[in-house]
């Protein structure tokens, strides 16, 4: 009897203990930036159908951890090897710890690198690598237009090089979010230093919405209630504030930061982030980038200056429109047309093909100077193709669309 009431009294004691310790288990999983943030997971309940979509965007995989499942490139033996020249090569290997880049010189390893976070889907896949609290980029990319394995964009050929350090920089653009840790000096040298269980990767929901605890738990509480509370619409900001939304990311990286981007929040403005001149230049569209120029490109465009688009006009983020010209033409249409006195002038020679394809002609896809690809063994330079964002008539695109169709 004894015994018994011991242990009535025991599972009394335990309960309040067990309830307390799964709160604190439960608040062990606050979102790395703070109390304010509900982190996208918690978008599903109430928007599964736009978040399902958003999992197949480019915004969405820019970064992700890395898996044989989503790496473009080959671990197959023939087709995992990249030659900086005759005795030195990195190879792709699978292995029972993970996946890796490793290094050979004259058939013995020198080196090795795992992959750990893949930057970037669409174009181009580059590799991240931890080494305790510091993260390095890999010697070798994939390329999808070559369908193989590259020297990493701005790497010496010449040799297999571990020794890139990636800093918070490339997360603001690449992430939603990444701590670092207190600077600590070697050798003079201050390194720059990230808590692993910190990265939120990919761009995130309250990266363009800003944060959403609130939201979250107000309609939560009030799930009959259909407007929406606590969080910022693309629709309701100005279009000056939609495009430094944007332009956060897709501005390039020529002007200095002055305070993190992570920071940024929707409705915010871009110049209190980065530094931006006095007395601007007029704009150079020559010595634009087309790729990380996107907004500057877009914004000197006559279609952009003589009406009210923005970014949104063509792009919906919450879908995968990538590569449908055909959508993004009827956008063009929607403003250039017979009845406004605008439309096409070639379009009696194009005919019923102008309906599918107005962006290769006036949007084409251009060579970036800040990328470049090398090939295997000499290091043969391939451009890298970016579609322009300066909306204009470029004759040499509109030839190559017009001899393809004379073809047809």
């Amino acid at each position: 009897m004894k015994s018994k009431r011991n242990l009535f009294l025991a599972l009394i004691f335990l309960i309040p203990l067990v309830f307390i310790f799964s709160q604190c288990l439960t608040f062990s999983k606050q979102d790395p930036r703070g109390e304010a943030y509900a982190g996208s997971a918690t978008c599903i309940k109430c928007h599964k159908e736009i978040y399902d979509d958003y999992l197949k965007t480019a915004h969405y995989s820019t970064t992700r951890l890395s898996d044989i499942h989503n790496i473009g490139g080959s671990f197959n033996h023939g087709s995992n090897e990249f030659y900086f020249s005759k005795d030195l090569k990195v190879v792709m290997e699978k292995t029972d710890s993970g996946l890796y880049q490793v290094a050979y010189y004259k058939s013995k390893e020198i080196r090795r690198g795992k992959f750990d976070i893949t930057f970037g889907s669409v174009k181009a896949e580059s590799y991240l690598s931890w080494h305790k609290n510091e993260i390095f980029q890999l010697p070798l990319s994939y390329f999808h237009s070559l369908n193989s394995w590259t020297n990493s964009p701005g790497f010496d050929s010449s040799h297999a090089d571990f020794g890139r350090i990636i800093g918070k920089r490339c997360f603001e653009c690449h992430a939603s979010y990444i701590k670092d840790l207190p600077l600590e000096t070697h050798d003079l040298k201050q390194k720059e230093q990230f808590d692993r269980n910190s990265v939120i990767l990919g761009i995130d929901c309250e990266r363009c919405h800003g944060p959403l605890a609130n939201h979250v738990n107000y309609h939560l509480d009030n799930p009959d209630e259909k407007s929406a509370k606590y969080i910022v619409t693309y629709g309701s900001l100005t279009r000056a504030q939609k495009i430094d939304m944007c332009a956060v990311c897709h501005s390039g990286n020529k002007n200095r930061i002055i305070h993190t981007v992570f920071d940024f929040q929707p409705g915010d403005a871009l110049s209190q982030f980065k530094e931006t001149p006095l007395f601007p230049e007029p704009v150079d569209t020559t010595k634009l980038d087309v790729h990380g120029n996107q907004a500057q490109l877009l914004a000197s465009s006559q279609c952009f200056i003589k009406s009210n688009m923005d970014c949104a006009t063509c792009h919906d983020v919450h879908h995968n429109d990538r590569s449908n010209l055909a959508l993004f033409s009827q956008k063009c249409m929607s403003c250039h047309s017979t009845a406004n006195h605008n439309f096409c002038p070639e379009a009696p020679k194009l005919g019923a093909a102008i309906k599918n394809n107005c962006i290769d002609c006036h949007m084409p896809a251009r060579a970036s100077n800040v990328i470049a690809i090398e090939t295997e063994g000499k290091g043969r330079a391939v451009p890298y193709l970016v579609r322009t964002h300066h909306i204009a008539v470029y004759t040499d695109a509109s030839k190559k669309v017009m001899d393809y169709l004379k073809k047809l």
